[in-house]
């Protein structure tokens, strides 16, 4: 059974915080994404590591960043 069959309803099935991360940063860049969601670690010296290490401490902010990248599937 395909993935996405087996979790029709979760569109962030199989898609890791990192590629999330990697993903908006390539669609936006660093300064749009911490416009968009206004966080210190999109906005002060950014970097893919940080960004992670904060996410997964701070639900609040993992679910902006996973609404965001969710908004703007295809």
């Amino acid at each position: 059974m395909d993935s996405q069959q087996s979790h029709p309803h979760d569109p962030l099935h199989g898609i890791t915080l990192e590629m999330i991360v990697t993903t908006l940063v390539a669609r936006y860049g660093w300064p749009e994404l911490g416009r968009r969601v206004p966080i210190r670690c999109f906005r002060h010296h950014p970097t893919i590591k940080s960004s992670l290490i904060f996410l997964r401490k701070t639900p609040w902010a993992r679910t902006r960043v996973e609404q965001l990248f969710v908004r703007d599937l295809p």
